[in-house]
């Protein structure tokens, strides 16, 4: 039997860094598409504007990869095959519920407070995804060090989210929203991961994911808008369009680095990314309730349970457990 092979420290980190930059991605979709359902008072619309406008990019651009177009043609061949089960095809329906997240609450609540709490839904999914092995995805024993980076990095959500949850600045339940779409999200990663495997293509992986996620947005928005009815304008500031373009960035991040650092270290290194910059933006840019001290202080504790979580598990015979590779 096979040894399996030691993951490069190096690359780790790379992997690390890359997520945390996709955290900031995350924070900055948040912003935009909180603002786009603000201002057109309709977060259905929003949602579908934001995944939509990805998923024709994606489209582009897939149209001139090579690599892309054999991708999918990979991922039909291992469904057909029984390589890859159907439903592992659908983490585009976790996407369209953060998108849909953002716009409906993000501009409620904040992106600060917004963020807090799909980080506590991502967690929670993290550390089953990395000890069942979901969907393909290398399985991580729950270390100590694991437990003891979720609990510090759920700590975080509760030091920023305690000081509002009086209910005078916005109703407890918009929390809900978020909340579910960050416990879908840590599904989400853990079957495009598996996805992208199967096609060799983050293109391809990302590609599917926005495709089912626009078709379940196009339902709902179209639902919506013949019950309340067409919003009265479009905004005319272009930046408010970037949610989706931004998008297809972070989710191809994560397809390529949920191999190597698993869906627990990834989430909580996606949470780092979002809860700086969220800080930044409730500060610079606010949009929603102000942000606080605490939330600085929740953003510290979150880099801190991204360290804990990623402190390699010592072996029995010594030296760092080694993980396997996922399957193809």
């Amino acid at each position: 039997m096979t040894e399996p092979e030691r993951p490069s420290r190096v690359r780790t980190v790379i992997a690390v860094g890359a997520t945390v930059l996709a955290g900031v991605g995350v924070a900055v979709q948040s912003r935009v598409n909180g603002e786009l359902g603000q201002r057109l008072d309709d977060g259905f619309t929003a949602a579908l504007i934001s995944f939509g406008s990805g998923w024709l990019i994606l489209l582009v651009v897939l149209a001139v990869s090579p690599r892309g177009r054999g991708g999918m043609r990979a991922v039909t061949a291992g469904v057909r095959d029984g390589r890859l089960a159907w439903w592992m095809l659908l983490g585009g329906l976790a996407g369209a519920l953060f998108v849909l997240a953002q716009g409906l609450v993000a501009g409620l609540i904040g992106v600060a407070i917004f963020t807090v709490a799909i980080v506590t839904g991502q967690t929670l999914t993290g550390l089953v995804v990395d000890a069942t092995g979901f969907a393909g995805v290398r399985r991580t024993a729950i270390a100590p060090s694991r437990l003891i980076g979720a609990a510090i990095t759920i700590a975080a959500v509760g030091v920023a989210v305690g000081p509002r949850l009086d209910g005078s600045e916005f109703p407890v339940a918009a929390i809900a929203w978020p909340l579910l779409a960050g416990l879908a999200i840590g599904f989400q990663q853990a079957v495009n991961g598996r996805v992208r495997t199967e096609s060799q293509s983050a293109l391809a992986a990302t590609t599917i994911n926005f495709t089912v996620g626009t078709a379940a947005l196009f339902v709902a928005a179209v639902v919506h808008l013949l019950v309340a009815g067409l919003p009265e304008s479009l905004p005319t500031n272009p930046l408010l369009y970037i949610g989706g373009a931004v998008g297809t960035i972070f989710i191809a991040i994560q397809t390529v680095t949920v191999g190597r650092i698993g869906v627990l270290v990834l989430g909580l290194s996606l949470i780092a990314g979002q809860l700086a910059a969220a800080l930044v933006f409730d500060v610079v840019a606010p949009l929603g309730p102000s942000s606080t001290g605490a939330t600085a202080l929740a953003v510290g504790l979150a880099f801190a349970g991204v360290l804990v979580a990623s402190i390699p598990t010592p072996r029995p015979g010594g030296g760092a457990t080694r993980r396997s590779r996922p399957a193809a």
